[in-house]
């Protein structure tokens, strides 16, 4: 499997990407399938989502792990800004570079989709016909996971609140003060249980401690990235999708399923809701004896539905 490095535009913005081929072409010489592959929110390309480009590839597929406009090595201002629909035209856009590689079969492409992106990855999906098949891991839909939390319980009133905060730091801009950012992250694993409990902790231990940590994710999001988040519902194309198929991994112990859910029911298409038993959430973004479970679901199901 060789990495190389790449970019691509979307909407204006330059993206940057690593292109994951694998080291054997196929025995009947034609180009291979292809995977576009999204990072969860807050992530980069050199984490969970290429990990998981790295071993489609290892399966045959050439893959595509990209980093978000306006995070990572990608372009975009203002730094920090997760715009829904935006990364939705990442999705769009990395499919269209994938059309233009010699060695990808233009009518032989998926999406795949981590936790944030998987979520992401649904909606791309719906509103684009050169996707044949879609699959995500810990699907999680951003908007909802600001109003509602990570389980699905949290008092509407936080995100009244977080509103307000975005409503101030607008106004701070135009009057050309300092807005500041919104911090995603608290300084220990303690106060994020506190906040978040397992998920909170295993969430920091990733983003902030040694069992993911990387220089180029996130740790803050502009403030108007919430306030774009009161008007997006990623879900809302998933209906679209269908006859084409749909396959969502989650961990038997995440407290992010109900999203997942909410999204299986709404597709009309072939589906599926793939548990790994004993994982959490984060389980799948690091663990390997979670993540190979899920790529050896993944490789059966993009092998079937993209002819590979």
């Amino acid at each position: 499997m060789a990495r190389t490095r790449v970019t691509f535009d979307s909407v204006g913005i330059e993206i940057a990407a690593h292109l994951y081929t694998p080291d054997t072409p196929a025995a009947d010489g034609r180009p291979a399938a292809a995977l576009v592959v999204g990072h969860p929110g807050t992530g980069v390309k050199e984490q969970t989502s290429g990990t998981y480009a790295q071993l489609m590839a290892d399966r045959g597929f050439v893959t595509l792990a990209f980093d978000a406009a306006h995070q990572g090595e990608s372009g975009g201002l203002p730094r920090g800004l997760e715009d829904p629909a935006q990364r939705i035209e990442d999705f769009k856009a990395a499919v269209s570079y994938l059309t233009t590689r010699p060695e990808v079969d233009a009518d032989r492409i998926g999406l795949l989709g981590v936790c944030a992106g998987g979520g992401y990855s649904l909606a791309a999906t719906g509103g684009d016909h050169r996707v044949k098949a879609v699959a995500t891991v810990s699907t999680a839909e951003p908007a909802r996971q600001f109003r509602f939390g990570a389980e699905g319980t949290q008092d509407p009133a936080v995100f009244q609140t977080l509103l307000d905060a975005a409503a101030q730091a607008r106004t701070a801009a135009a009057r050309g003060e300092d807005p500041g950012v919104l911090t995603m992250f608290p300084d220990t694993a303690e106060q994020a249980g506190a906040l978040g409990g397992e998920h909170g902790i295993e969430g920091w231990e990733y983003y902030c401690g040694a069992r993911g940590y990387h220089e180029r994710s996130a740790k803050f999001l502009t403030w108007d990235s919430i306030d774009k988040m009161a008007s997006s519902d990623v879900f809302r194309s998933v209906p679209l999708i269908g006859p084409r198929p749909v396959l969502q991994i989650i961990g038997e112990r995440a407290v992010t399923a109900w999203m997942a859910i909410e999204a299986h029911q709404a597709a009309t298409g072939p589906k599926e809701l793939h548990r790994i038993p004993g994982a959490s959430h984060v389980d799948l973004y690091d663990k390997r004896e979670y993540i190979d479970l899920a790529v050896e679901k993944l490789d059966e199901y993009f092998t079937g539905h993209l002819n590979k």
